[in-house]
C-alpha cells in the first residue's frame, strides 16, 4: 500500500527505494535478500546494501538470511499516535464502550486517502480479526471509512477514490463508485454507517461520526459478529452508546 496523494516534484529514488523495501518486508511478513530483489527488480547487491543499512540502524532485523521490520517502528508509531489529540481523548471512551457492548471498539482517522486504526479497545466477548492497531484500510471497505468520506468536502472524496480505487475486500465490498456516493448521501442523512461484511466475511460494524469544529476528525464504531450485531441490538443498545462517546470525545477534543 504504497500510493499516496501527493507526489515530490523532485523525489529522492534512494529515500522512494528504502521505504519500498520496508513495505516490501511488511507485505512479505519477512524476506530473504533474493526475495526483495526479485520484488523490486533491484540487483541483489543493491537489496543487500539496504537491508544491510536498516539493520545497522535499527529498523530491521535478521536471523542471518531472513530480515524483518524491527520493533524500531513500534516506537516511532507509538509516539506518531500519542500527537493525535484524538488518540488521547478517545481511547477511554472507546474503553467504556468496550467494556458495555463487550465488542471491538474502535477508532479510525483518515491519513493520505486511508483509513487508520489508532485505537482498538476488545470487550470481553470480543472476536478475533487481522486488525491491529496502526493498521492501514481502504476507506470504503469499512463502517468507519465510509461514515469519514461521507464527511469530507467532496473534492477530498473524489481525490481520494480516484488516488486508491474501490477495490474488492469481499464480495459484499462496494465496488461502483455511484453506488458508494449514494451509501454515502444515506450515511450523511442518518449520521450513522454500516458495513455488512463489507472488509471481513462474517463481520458487522456499525459506525458514528466524530467531529472537531465542525469538520470531520474521525469515526468510531462496535464491530462484531453478524450473528450477535443484529439490527435490534445495535438501535436499542450499541448506537446510543457510540453517539454518547462520540458527544464526549467531541466536547475533550474541543474544551479539555
Amino acid at each position: 500500500m504504497t500510493t499516496r496523494d501527493t507526489k515530490p516534484e523532485t523525489p529522492v529514488k534512494t529515500a522512494q527505494t528504502t521505504f519500498r523495501i520496508v513495505e516490501a518486508l511488511k507485505e512479505l511478513d519477512g524476506a530473504t535478500v533474493t526475495a526483495i530483489a526479485d520484488r523490486l527488480e533491484l540487483p541483489k547487491s543493491s537489496a543487500y546494501n539496504y537491508l544491510k543499512t536498516l539493520e545497522h540502524e535499527g529498523y530491521v532485523v535478521s536471523d542471518g538470511r531472513t530480515y524483518e521490520l524491527g520493533l524500531r517502528f513500534l516506537d516511532l508509531g507509538a509516539y506518531a499516535r500519542t500527537q493525535k489529540k484524538l488518540y488521547d481523548v478517545g481511547k477511554p471512551e472507546l474503553r467504556t464502550v468496550a467494556d458495555e457492548t463487550g465488542e471491538l471498539a474502535n477508532l479510525l482517522v483518515e491519513e493520505n486517502g486511508y483509513g487508520v486504526f489508532i485505537v482498538r479497545e476488545r470487550g470481553s466477548d470480543a472476536v478475533s480479526i487481522d486488525s491491529y492497531t496502526g493498521q492501514c484500510v481502504h476507506l470504503h471497505t469499512t463502517a468507519l471509512g465510509k461514515t469519514i468520506l461521507a464527511y469530507l468536502p467532496p473534492e477530498r472524496r473524489e481525490q481520494i477514490i480516484d488516488s486508491h480505487g474501490l477495490p474488492a475486500k469481499t464480495d459484499r465490498t462496494i465496488t461502483d463508485r455511484e453506488s458508494l456516493l449514494d451509501e454515502l448521501e444515506t450515511i450523511r442523512q442518518r449520521e450513522v454507517a454500516y458495513d455488512r461484511e463489507e472488509r471481513i466475511n462474517g463481520l458487522h460494524c456499525v459506525a458514528v461520526p466524530v467531529f472537531r469544529d465542525d469538520r470531520i476528525s474521525g469515526a468510531i464504531s462496535v464491530s462484531g459478529p453478524s450473528s450477535r450485531l443484529d439490527e435490534d441490538r445495535i438501535q436499542e443498545s450499541i448506537l446510543p452508546k457510540l453517539r454518547h462517546a462520540a458527544t464526549i470525545i467531541e466536547l475533550n477534543q474541543t474544551y479539555s
